[in-house]
């Protein structure tokens, strides 16, 4: 027998006893002969009921995942006012070529515009917003090192806060759970 026809029995074991565990005992409900015993087992499986985290509702994503697309939202929307700032140097002649100008700030706006794609897919639980959350903080960090550096602690410090929290959120357990693709589930989570 191969290790995935093994796999595949173990997993299929597995969810046969927890639905044992989990199906209605009609003499206990009654008062039969069994609700006087307690087993290990049933002890264990009400133990992990009450120890056992509170699921997000069903068809919203755990809090940690929410947490992160509020604070990817944001990010964009700081790249979106340092567009407007950008454009509004550019338009009164500040900037240092005009077509530099307008490309940075088109540029941001794009960006600005991505990134709140990528907040829109976080809230969804969508698992392919991991990789640009991923990038988006790391990002975030060397702008706010390079910001912090230069003097503009107003921007360079809120961007190291907010590149912090997301590193944070977007490890947190449950967020690596719903966003890493092929994670097998653990048992007993279905």
């Amino acid at each position: 027998m191969g290790s995935r026809s093994k796999a595949r029995a173990r997993a299929q074991a597995s969810q046969a006893a927890a639905q044992r565990a989990s199906a209605p005992r009609p003499q206990a409900a009654q008062g039969g002969p069994q609700a006087a015993q307690i087993r290990p087992r049933d002890v264990q499986t009400r133990r992990q009921a009450v120890t056992a985290p509170a699921a997000a509702p069903a068809g919203q994503p755990p809090r940690t995942v929410l947490a992160l697309a509020l604070i990817e939202a944001v990010e964009a929307a700081g790249v979106l006012l340092a567009a407007a700032l950008a454009g509004i140097d550019t338009g009164s002649g500040k900037a240092y070529e005009l077509a530099s100008g307008i490309a940075i700030t088109a540029i941001a706006v794009g960006t600005a515009l991505a990134l709140g794609f990528v907040a829109r897919g976080l809230r969804a639980g969508r698992r392919w917003t991991r990789t640009p959350a991923l990038l988006t903080q790391l990002f975030t960090a060397v702008a706010g090192i390079i910001l912090t550096q230069g003097g503009r602690y107003d921007w360079g410090i809120p961007a190291l806060v907010l590149a912090a929290a997301g590193f944070a959120m977007l490890m947190a357990p449950p967020s690596v759970q719903l966003l890493t693709p092929g994670r097998p589930q653990e048992p007993g989570q279905q």
